[in-house]
Order: C-alpha cells, then structure tokens, then sequence
C-alpha cells in the first residue's frame, strides 16, 4: 500500500507501508527499510534483542527487567546505535513521516495501556484505611519539597546562558524539576513494592497510601500548571475552552461512563465472563477519551486515568479487563515505550551543557533532601523504627518508569532542555537499580516474625487461653475447619479457646491488597456470599460448642506469593498460638484423590519458614469430616517419637481429652538402640513421658510404646496405626533420638509434612485417617 504526499515545491513523495521483500531490488536489498511495516518490525526487532542481551547479565546481580529496558534504548540511542536518527529520513523527506511515527505510536499505546491497567487495578476505598499517618506522610512529602525548591527557583536566574535556553524557558524548567521531584507517582511505589514482595507488609500499605494521596496532588499540580501555561503562551480564550472542555469531561465520566460500568457488572451473572462486546467497548471508551483529551491540551494520560479509575476495581469487568490486556501491555508494549523514550536520552549532552544544567541538579539534590525529611519527621513521630521511617521516605523520593512519561512530555512541549532530560533519565536508571538495594538493607519483612516471645502450645499453662488462627481459601475448607476446633470442646468449658479466622482471596483486577475485618462496622469492601456464609456458620460454632463470641473473623484479597505476609501479620496482632492451614492435597468426603493445589502448597512452605507462632497443616480424607457431621466418636491418635514438633503435637491433643467425643491415644514409636543423653530436646522429652505414665497426672489418654528398628518398619506401622484412627496428629521433625529413616526420606512425596505426615498423605494409602501436621515455633 502505497501513499502519495506533496510538499511546498510540489514534488511527490511515495510513502510506503508493505514491501514485496528482498526480493524486490537483490542488489540493495535493504530498500525494504523504506517501507513503514518492515521498518517498525526491525526496530521492535533490535529493542527486544538488546533487552534479552542486557537482561542475561544483569538478573545475575538482581536488577530487574526495567533496568534492562532503560539500558537497551541507551543502546539504541545516541551513544552507540543511534536508532531514531537512522531511521528519521527511511520513509520520507516529509519531517511529519519520518520513520519513527509508527514506533512512536506503539510507545504511546503502551504507556497508555498501562497507565489505564494501573488505574483500573487501584483500590480507592481503602486509601483512608490505614489511619491518619499516610495521608499526613503523602501531604508533607509533596507539599515541603514544592514550596522548599520554589523558594529556590530565581536565584542566579540572571546568570543563565542565553545560548542553552530563553530565561523564561529555563525558569519554567526549573519548575519541571522541582514538580517531579516532589511528587510520586502510585505505579513507581507498586513496581519497587513488587520487585520486593513487600506490597502485604505494614511498611507496603503504609507507603502505597501515601503514594496515592501524593499522587493526586501531584497530578492536580501538574494539570493546573498546563492549563496556566495555555492561558500565559497561547491566549486566553483557549485556555477557558480547554478548562471547560476539562469540566465536561470529568462530568461525562462521573455521570455517564461510571453507571455504564457499574451497568455492565450488573448485566454479568455471577461467576461468569463479561462478553466480549463489553471489554471492547472498554477499551475504545479509553481510546477516545485519550484522544479528547489531547485535542484539549491536556495529556493523553489523562483520559485512560479516570475511565480507568471509575471502573470497578476485581472481577468481573476489572479482571476481565486484565486478563486480556495485561500480559500483552506488560511484554510487549511496555518494554518498546520505555526503551524508545529511553533512546531520546544523551550521555554526552550532560557532560557538554554540565555548567548549564548544574543549578538544576542542584535543584534536584534540594528538592530529594527536603523529601526525605518530610517523610521521615513523622514517622518518627509515630514512633516507626528508624530504619523503617528511612526506607519510607527513600521509597516515596524514588524514580522509575512511570516518571519517564512526565519527562518525555515535558521534552516534547519545549520546557526542557535535552541535556535535562538525559540527566533525568540516568537518574531515573540508577534509581532502578539502587533503590531496591537500599530497601531491602533497611527494611526485613520477616524480622518481626522473629520469635523472641514464646507462642506456642507447649509454653501455655494448663487454663490459659488457646488461641488459633485457621485459615480458609474455598468453601469446602469451612466444614473441615469447624469439625477440627470443635475437637476442643467441653462441657465445662473449663479450656478457653478464642478463634480467627481468615478467609483468604486470590486478589484478581486490582493490585493493592486488602485486609478487610468483618467483626468491624465498616463499608462491606467484598461481595461474596460463601465467606458470609462461613462468618455465620463460625460465630454458630462458637456460641454453641464453646458458649463464647470470642470469634474474630477476616478476609485478606491478596497475592497468591504474598498471602503469607497476612497470615503472618494478622497471627502477630491477635497473639495465636497456632496457625491451621488446608494442605494442598485434597480428598473426597468418601476418601477418593482429587487434586494438589501447587499454590497452597507453596503458601504452607513460606509459613513454615517465616510462621511468628506454631502452624499446623490439616490434610483431610473425608472420614473424620463425615464423622463429626454423624456426631460420631472421634479417634484421636498422635504419634510421638521425639522433638519439639512431637512436644507440640501431644500438648495439642492433651487440649482435646476434655471433650466426651474424643478419645486420644499417644503412641511412642521407640529405636531399639535408644541410649540415655543430656540433650536437651532429650530431657524434654523424657519429662513429658513421664507425665504421660503417670495415672494421677494424665486422664483420658490412652499411652503405649512400640519399638521399630528402621524406616520400613516405621513405614509399616505407621500405616497400620492408620486404619485404627479418624485423625493422626505427628509433628514435622523429630529428635536425634529418632528411628533410622533411611528408605524414607528419599521417597518423599511432600516434604512440607515431614516423613510421618507424608507417609499418611500419600494417594495410594488405603486409609481415610485425616492427618494433623504440627512445626512449633521457631525461635531466635
């Protein structure tokens, strides 16, 4: 397809989109370059080559894939392949067609794309959530770094060169510097939060709620700022127009767009898929209000920003949306924007217009100061750890590709110089690959999970409060996780137990995590009508069998890698003692194999490492459950061998002789060459053996020993043991004093159960004895 344009002189000039291949002149065959198609396609070509050449040596030293876009367009750019000016002139001598028009298409529809996916995944319902704290944090580190670097703004304005750039240009650019700096915008801190896995932690919610409240002013600045621009550089009449044209979009979107939304959720059935006519109906809505708001002098961002923002947020319109544009946006599109805008970048400028840029820089350097200590003040003030506050404030002064858009922008309308944004595209690079460095020194995650206090069962006292967390992700653990805290019942309800439960969501369309509690009187954040039901069925549960409310009930929409972080956090605040979680095997209720879940069990291996109290991994065949619903007795059996985990699993079952329908039997399996030693796990264990002998001290439990001499035998007992019982409680690891496992631990199937708990989860065991595994505390 060939296109003909004219210019003053009126000579006609061929633009061509698709060529006939290098067959069409052998002896030049790169005249396929002067067609648009094959042009763009070697140019995405070299990018993606250079991003995967980058990429292989930096994710050695754990910088991420951003870095590796930045870099492959500094290698595009001027300083070595100089791609954008080779390619200016391949189409035509028209400056309007030169050859990097469709490459520049494609950057602007990625940085739209997924500015608008950011939007749309954004949770504004649960910004104010986290108290006042963030939001005095967003303010102040926009706010103090603003008016500190204005006040700076005009000095030595007299002395600016007038070759580098008009006076009036360079103030304005000054101006540029100090607006950017100050603000941060809420897909820098999401990506760095990512890259760290930290978006669940305290520190996370607290620094995204900040993010956000900054990001509006910062926004709102920089809007006003171009509309003041329009009104001083063009006229004033086209800045009323534009204003208004502003007005009635916002109007058209709060109005009109939002209850069309709102209308196409309500036309979707549960549970099922949007239609496909709704999606794309979507994304031209976006499509054009980008195009409005451009034809009115406002960025093209604007638009994608609020279609995206009154959307609503999770499924089914907002994971629809994600599922189908997400991927792609992120792989292909991003990786071209950011390495196109990146190839404008040039090295050498800086070193050659370094005296013009330096009061810039110096700008910058002041305006990051005040920053950091706008955030750190109060954070301090609310008592944070230092270090923490540090990272807070290092986090809200960072730069990443986000940023590039504003700079690319700015570049664009003439408001500054090229030597400026060079400079603030390198910053922006080291930023990249320092910042998540310099995070993860000051910030640990799993520092307080550190177990300096003792929670676990074996430290309780005799009447203490049994306090457990059990953990939900689908209906069918609900009834699983009753008939298990119904074990410790009693008739004198003389063992207290307070429960919480957690009800854990795949976070789907949005990306700021959730904690939402529903024993608070709050706005219902979540709609979803089984964790209702489970709420009601729980609060039933204790009212009933323990004639107590103590019940505390929450739901977490997260991250599948980072549902951990909530279990974990929310274990701290209500000071458990054991976690309960499903394993990832599940069975029938008539005790046939279903399925793993990768995904939970993946999750059970990040709470074993990190848990701040004892966790408990309940694998259910079916026949315990089935019990309980025919309010049968339940056989109770742990075996003990030695070890903390042991230690913990029989004071567990010692909580559950109270109850008339549980009968509980310990049974030592011994090594036929046990010897006496002064270790400690040793002397532990021989004391709770010892009480376990004794009739005046134990009651209600049954006490054996059987001697095994190695893994086979272990093997064949444990699953004879298996077809007496409805639930084996075993812990995880075991003493030194433990039989030889030799033949076992090789054939390990799930190791997140330990030898004992795999053995009785495996598929082919013809038992429908469920199995309770228990991993005490870890302490420091």
């Amino acid at each position: 397809m060939n296109t003909t344009t004219y210019i003053e002189d009126c000579r006609p000039l061929l633009f061509n989109i698709s060529s006939n291949g290098i067959w069409e002149n052998l002896s030049s065959p790169d005249v396929i370059f002067g067609y648009s198609l094959p042009l763009m396609e070697i140019q995405i070509l070299l990018i993606f080559t250079s991003v995967v050449m980058t990429h292989m040596f930096l994710r050695c030293i754990g910088i991420s894939h951003i870095a590796s876009y930045m870099i492959a367009g500094l290698i595009m750019g001027p300083q070595l392949l100089d791609l954008r000016e080779k390619s200016t002139w391949k189409l035509s001598l028209d400056p309007v067609m030169n050859g990097n028009g469709p490459l520049r298409g494609f950057s602007v529809c990625g940085f739209m794309m997924f500015t608008f996916l950011m939007s749309l995944k954004t949770s504004r319902r649960v910004v104010f959530n986290n108290g006042p704290l963030p939001v005095v944090i967003g303010i102040l580190t926009f706010i103090v770094p603003l008016f500190g670097g204005l006040c700076f703004r005009n000095i030595l304005a007299d002395n600016i060169n007038p070759h580098y750039m008009p006076p009036k240009k360079a103030l304005a650019e000054r101006t540029v510097i100090i607006a950017t700096q100050s603000s941060i915008l809420l897909p820098t801190t999401t990506y760095f939060l990512s890259e760290l896995n930290i978006l669940n932690s305290e520190f996370g919610r607290l620094a995204l709620s900040a993010s956000v409240i900054n990001d509006i002013l910062g926004v709102s600045f920089i809007v006003l700022a171009y509309s003041l621009g329009t009104y001083k550089n063009i006229s004033h009449s086209t800045a009323y127009i534009d204003l208004i044209a502003v007005i009635i979009f916002f109007l058209l979107v709060f109005f009109v767009v939002k209850p069309a939304m709102e209308w196409i959720v309500q036309q979707t059935p549960e549970d099922k898929p949007v239609a496909n006519i709704y999606v794309h109906a979507v994304i031209l809505t976006v499509l054009g209000s980008a195009v409005y708001t451009t034809v009115f002098r406002m960025k093209y961002l604007l638009g994608p920003v609020m279609i995206g923002l009154v959307i609503p947020e999770g499924p089914p319109l907002g994971s629809a949306l994600e599922a189908k544009y997400e991927k792609l946006t992120l792989n292909v599109f991003l990786p071209i924007s950011i390495a196109f805008s990146t190839m404008r970048c040039d090295i050498t400028r800086i070193v050659y217009e370094l005296d013009d840029i330096l009061y810039n820089i110096f700008l910058m350097v002041l305006t990051i100061a005040l920053k950091l200590v706008a955030g750190i003040a109060p954070c301090l003030y609310c008592k944070l750890p230092l270090k923490e506050s540090i990272a807070v404030s290092v986090l809200l002064s960072c730069k990443s590709f986000p940023e590039i858009f504003f700079y690319e922008s700015t570049l664009d309308d003439k408001y500054i110089s090229q030597a400026t944004y060079s400079f603030l595209i390198f910053y922006t690079l080291l930023n990249s690959g320092i910042i998540p460095v310099v995070i993860r020194s000051l910030y640990d995650p799993n520092r307080k999970y550190i177990g300096y206090q003792k929670r676990n069962i074996f430290s309780l006292k005799p009447n203490s409060d049994l306090r457990i967390l059990t953990c939900v992700h689908n209906p069918g653990n609900i009834s699983r996780a009753i008939a298990f805290i119904q074990l410790f019942s009693s008739p004198n309800q003389e063992n207290p137990i307070m429960v919480t439960v957690l009800h854990l969501v795949k976070l789907v369309g949005q990306i700021v995590p959730i904690l939402i509690s529903h024993n608070k009187k709050t706005k219902q954040l979540i709609n979803n009508s089984y964790i209702h039901t489970a709420n009601l069925a729980f609060s039933q549960l204790m009212q009933e069998s323990f004639d107590s409310e103590s019940v505390a009930m929450f739901t977490a929409l997260s991250h599948e890698n980072l549902m951990h972080q909530d279990i974990c956090m929310l274990a701290l605040d209500q000071a458990t003692s054991m976690i309960v979680v499903p394993s990832g095997r599940t069975w029938t209720i008539d005790g046939e194999f279903m399925s793993d879940d990768v995904a939970i069990r993946r999750l059970n291996i990040s709470l074993l490492e990190r848990s701040p109290c004892s966790i408990g991994i309940l694998v259910d065949r079916g026949h315990f459950l089935r019990n309980h619903k025919r309010k049968d007795n339940i056989n109770v059996c742990a075996i003990f061998i030695g070890g903390k985990d042991d230690r913990e699993a029989l004071s567990l079952v010692n909580r559950m002789k109270h109850n008339p329908k549980v009968q509980v039997s310990v049974i030592r399996l011994m090594s036929n060459q046990e010897t006496e030693s002064t270790n400690w796990d040793y002397i532990l264990d021989h004391e709770v053996i010892k009480e376990l002998k004794d009739p005046e001290v134990n009651t209600n439990i049954a006490y054996t020993e059987r001697i095994v001499t190695g893994g086979p035998e272990v093997a064949t007992t444990v699953r004879l043991l298996s077809e007496a019982y409805d639930l084996m409680v075993v812990g995880r690891n075991h003493g030194t004093s433990s039989p030889d496992f030799s033949g076992l631990i090789e054939w390990v199937e799930l190791p997140e159960l330990g030898v004992i708990g795999d053995l009785l989860a495996v598929r082919d065991l013809r038992s429908s004895v469920s199995v309770l595994v228990v991993q005490q505390q870890h302490q420091a």
